[in-house]
């Protein structure tokens, strides 16, 4: 399984007030506050928190039907900038971040050797959905293989595995 999410961080600035008193404690754990209050830049922080958080609960929603809001369920365990794990509810899902000057996007899967598999997908690429669940089917195997994507702002990311199907 994979899930991604991209945050636009000119469009998070604007509509997102991170400062404002209890969003950090609605959102974030007390050592990720610790992160984002020790960080060289706390907004990047917030923002790469968040979108591994929501990466990974993609996963979660997909495995288990669960749909919720659960972000406190859900922690980060900060490997550096670009690389770390998320838990939730003893789930345990590796996370790949790429930060620039316009985006923040993480991809979470359930395999450590699955960030070495990412297949980028174009927005034309023909995308399926069964209850919301995106997927695409492999034109040379015939087999459906999952899909994540997200859009924020100017952006948008799809993302499936190279070697990855399942069962319909």
């Amino acid at each position: 399984m994979i899930g991604n999410d991209i945050v636009d961080l000119v469009l998070a600035k604007k509509e997102s007030n991170w400062r404002r008193k209890g969003f950090l404690n609605k959102i974030f754990t007390p050592k990720e506050q610790l992160l984002i209050s020790n960080g060289v830049n706390p907004e990047v922080m917030v923002w790469n928190l968040w979108s591994r958080k929501e990466a990974a609960y993609k996963i979660y929603n997909r495995e288990t039907k669960i749909r919720a809001y659960i972000p406190l369920q859900l922690e980060c365990y900060y490997g550096n900038e670009n690389f770390g794990t998320v838990s939730c509810n003893g789930n345990m899902y590796f996370t790949q971040t790429v930060i620039t000057d316009e985006f923040i996007h993480s991809i979470a899967v359930l395999k450590k050797e699955y960030l070495n598999a990412i297949k980028t997908l174009d927005y034309n690429d023909k995308i399926s959905k069964t209850n919301g669940i995106p997927f695409i089917i492999d034109e040379r195997t015939k087999n459906i293989k999952p899909v994540s994507i997200s859009h924020h702002g100017r952006f948008w990311e799809g993302v499936t595995l190279f070697n990855q199907s399942i069962n319909k």
